[in-house]
């Protein structure tokens, strides 16, 4: 049995965009035409001056679509500015967008790119 082992990613930026029910597709594109492989979307609700426009003056629900990525930092500021630009946030009303540090995370890392991060430990260690 291979023994399992918490590989900790470091440098790494949690960007959260929550936007118009409809938008996530387009945010998604955006990312995969960008190189990033994968973002996560929830549904969720909203009110808002927009909602409070109903029938009657009484506050209407809106369905919204957060879209969140976890990104390196260096990636970090062409990410947030390809997701704002693809989903309008320079218009009213379109949803807000912000990142935010991460102190610890966690996936598979594939056994190539544990190798190939250790060899640049070893080389770095070697340097100092």
């Amino acid at each position: 049995m291979a023994k399992r082992k918490l590989i900790n990613l470091t440098d790494a930026t949690l960007i959260t965009c929550v936007v118009q029910k409809g938008m996530a597709d387009t945010i998604n594109q955006s990312l995969l035409d960008a190189g990033i492989q994968g973002a996560t979307v929830h549904q969720g609700v909203g009110t808002g001056i927009r909602e409070r426009m109903g029938i009657l003056g009484v506050a209407v629900e809106v369905e919204r679509e957060i879209i969140s990525v976890i990104v390196s930092n260096d990636q970090m500021n062409r990410i947030f500015e390809r997701i704002f630009l693809a989903a309008r946030l320079d218009t009213p009303g379109m949803g807000y967008i912000y990142a935010t540090p991460l102190t610890q995370a966690a996936t598979y890392v594939p056994a190539h790119l544990r190798e190939s991060e250790a060899a640049g430990m070893k080389s770095m260690g070697s340097m100092a």
